[in-house]
């Protein structure tokens, strides 16, 4: 009667810890798959950014060289037109980065400042300048982000 006791015990307690197992690896394989949609993104929210950074910054540089050379009042103001365009286009990324990755959130905004900044270089010197920082502060963005 012991032995049959015991092995009923045996089974229940196999078939518990059978159990048990199989949750916590459901639970691992759900956290993993988590944390790589996460990632991804952050990866999309991160190249989205980058991407609107880009645009914007050689928009501006566009419009601020045809100021500063002085150019046909009509051509500034189309360029202008589309730097309005980019800046607007830099807003829903950067604000989905923030959201997504917090950590981000201050290099995210000093690289959109940075090209913000190219808008009244009082020289051609100045613009570039401006344009290399603002270069240099999306590169940062990116060593960041790939670091996180």
């Amino acid at each position: 009667m012991w032995a049959s006791v015991i092995a009923v015990l045996g089974t229940l307690l196999g078939s518990v810890t059978a159990y048990l197992l199989q949750q916590r690896t459901i639970r691992t394989d759900r956290a993993e798959a988590q944390r790589r949609e996460e990632r991804r993104d952050r990866i999309t929210a991160v190249t989205a950014l980058a991407a609107a950074i880009a645009d914007h910054r050689r928009a501006m540089w566009v419009r601020e060289d045809l100021r500063l050379s002085g150019a046909d009042d009509a051509d500034y103001q189309a360029a202008r037109l589309v730097s309005h365009g980019t800046r607007s286009a830099l807003t829903a990324p950067l604000t989905t980065l923030a959201i997504l990755a917090p950590d981000l959130a201050g290099a995210a905004q000093e690289a959109a400042d940075a090209t913000y900044a190219l808008r009244g270089a009082q020289s051609r010197a100045l613009l570039d300048a401006r344009r290399a920082e603002a270069i240099e502060s999306a590169d940062r963005l990116i060593r960041a982000a790939a670091g996180s």
